[in-house]
């Protein structure tokens, strides 16, 4: 081959080489904060979250609201994509990444049908999580609202608490089956927002207020549009909670048999639960309210199971499949550090928990729990959970769950 040739081919090979150098994407997201935003129907939803770790293998993001911080590992790269697993709530945020930005969609692997997924943007840098504003607050979120979400026989009575602080927000909606979790925004003269993404569903709360106790507003969700109003009230509370679910007449008790995640049958009859104080805690790993209350129990149960107390969770998945269900239970187990047993009891549904629980006259929300005592009679049935986002009413519950447990282990 003549010196031409071989001349033409290595300034070939470099031209290629400096091709692809110049493609390649970058090998990770870079470290510190980013502000991302959904695009729903008639507006944008910002979310805020960090990302810490050098290398792909060691990448780890945090999704922040409030106070909260929800770890999402096992990130991966693939040409000039990211993907980052949300792994309770069976889905993905898939990207096109840059040097600083992320172009793509929050997708839900367990959807019954393809998911298109809901498309977001997200920017490096310290940015605020909404648009600044010179305009100083003129009224006060602060405190606890009856908030009415939608009209009509459909609309939903909630509580709302809130905390504000100058211009930042915090807080929660209540519903009679959990809360929302952690908001997070920004008060601007007589308007506000707030919002959250904590893995789930992103959410958006907008409000202007009429007068200091009144306002106004709308609540987006990917899905839909919602009107709401707010009264600010200082006693606003749910309905009790502990009259929601009860025993039929005739039964003093609950009876099951589930597989644990090793496939062994449990039942309340094992030896491990007889003469003990028993807390069943109806849950599924796809449960926001789940996870903040197991999370509570978890932590609780280290430092009182040798009071002679055990708690089982039944868990309610979204496939009819114990290979499926093991897999989400347990990344739930080692999420939180759980050491009293899950077993899989069968699929999500109000209806499939009812029908597991016959005794009672049914199941109306996740997480459902059940106080049993030391001879094995169900003394209290609990609806909903209302988690560290509330805050008052969060400390009311571990105030009343630590009294009713003491009365139980003193009988």
């Amino acid at each position: 081959m003549s010196n031409l040739k071989w001349t033409n081919l290595i300034v070939l090979f470099f031209v290629l080489l400096g091709l692809t150098s110049f493609q390649q994407s970058p090998k990770n997201m870079k470290e510190g904060l980013w502000r991302g935003v959904f695009t729903v129907p008639e507006n944008e939803i910002p979310f805020v979250f960090e990302v810490k770790g050098t290398s792909a293998e060691k990448t780890t993001v945090f999704l922040i609201n409030g106070e909260d911080r929800f770890q999402l590992n096992n990130i991966t790269y693939r040409n000039d994509s990211v993907f980052i697993p949300i792994d309770l709530y069976d889905a993905v945020l898939k990207a096109k990444l840059t040097e600083n930005s992320l172009d793509g969609r929050l997708i839900k692997l367990s959807a019954a049908k393809p998911d298109a997924g809901v498309p977001f943007k997200a920017e490096y840098g310290k940015l605020p999580r909404f648009p600044e504003s010179t305009e100083t607050p003129s009224v006060s979120l602060s405190g606890t609202w009856d908030i009415t979400i939608g009209s009509g026989e459909s609309a939903d009575k909630t509580v709302g608490v809130f905390d504000q602080k100058k211009s930042l927000l915090t807080g929660s909606i209540l519903t009679t089956t959990g809360d929302y979790r952690f908001f997070e925004g920004a008060i601007h003269g007589k308007k506000f927002e707030l919002s959250a993404f904590g893995g789930s569903t992103p959410y958006l709360l907008k409000g202007e207020f009429a007068d200091n106790n009144t306002f106004t507003g709308e609540f987006f969700t990917p899905r839909k549009t919602t009107k709401l109003e707010g009264k600010r009230n200082a006693k606003a509370a749910l309905p009790d909670a502990y009259n929601v679910s009860y025993l039929k007449k005739g039964y003093t008790s609950v009876a099951f048999s589930f597989p644990n995640l090793d496939g062994k049958k449990i039942s309340l009859s094992d030896p491990a639960y007889k003469g003990k104080v028993v807390i069943v805690t109806i849950l599924g790993s796809w449960c926001p309210n789940c996870l903040d209350e197991n999370k509570f129990l978890s932590e609780w149960y280290k430092q009182n199971k040798k009071r002679g107390v055990e708690i089982i969770g039944l868990g309610f998945e979204r496939k009819n499949d114990f290979e499926s269900a093991k897999k989400s239970l347990t990344a739930l187990k080692t999420r939180l550090g759980i050491e009293y047993e899950i077993l899989f009891a069968g699929q999500s549904g109000t209806e499939s928990a009812s029908k597991a629980l016959p005794q009672l006259n049914g199941i109306a929300s996740f997480p459902t729990t059940i106080f049993i005592d030391k001879k094995g009679n169900v003394r209290k049935v609990h609806s909903g959970f209302s988690g560290p986002a509330t805050g008052k009413f969060y400390e009311e519950f571990k105030t009343e769950f630590n009294a009713l447990i003491d009365q139980l282990v003193a009988e």
